[in-house]
């Protein structure tokens, strides 16, 4: 069963993995360097992830011919989204919003690896509806 507890335990370890990459690699490549690396930092900590995965779009019941893909959904309960930019801009948090609501999950983390420290200035957690549904 899935709990708020547990979301955080798992935003934690997401976080860690973050940090980690940007330990490693610093700021100011491109997202889609950081994207590879958590890749691997995913698999080297057991951290089940889908990458690069591709959302249906849907407009008054049609399917809409289109891409929209999130960067990573881990253990199919937490969106998370990664940037390289100078900062967060609301049309991020929206993003993520949009594709917590498509993908009906409680929890999504923005991560930006264009800063000197990911935690303090580079990341931020987004809850909807379906976190106050879980215990």
């Amino acid at each position: 069963m899935i709990t708020q507890s547990y979301l955080t335990d798992l935003t934690y370890k997401i976080n860690g993995a973050c940090i980690e990459v940007h330990k490693i690699l610093g700021p100011g490549l491109l997202e889609k360097v950081y994207h590879e690396a958590l890749k691997e930092e995913f698999t080297l900590r057991g951290i089940n992830y889908k990458s690069e995965l591709q959302t249906e779009i849907f407009y008054k019941s049609k399917k809409l011919n289109c891409d929209y893909k999130c960067d990573f959904l881990i253990e199919d309960i937490i969106v998370l989204e990664i940037k390289s930019v100078k900062s967060f801009d609301d049309i991020h948090r929206a993003k993520l919003l949009n594709y917590m609501a498509i993908l009906k999950v409680p929890k999504g983390i923005l991560i930006n690896f264009n800063v000197k420290n990911i935690y303090h200035e580079g990341q931020e957690t987004l809850v909807n509806e379906h976190y106050s549904k879980l215990l």
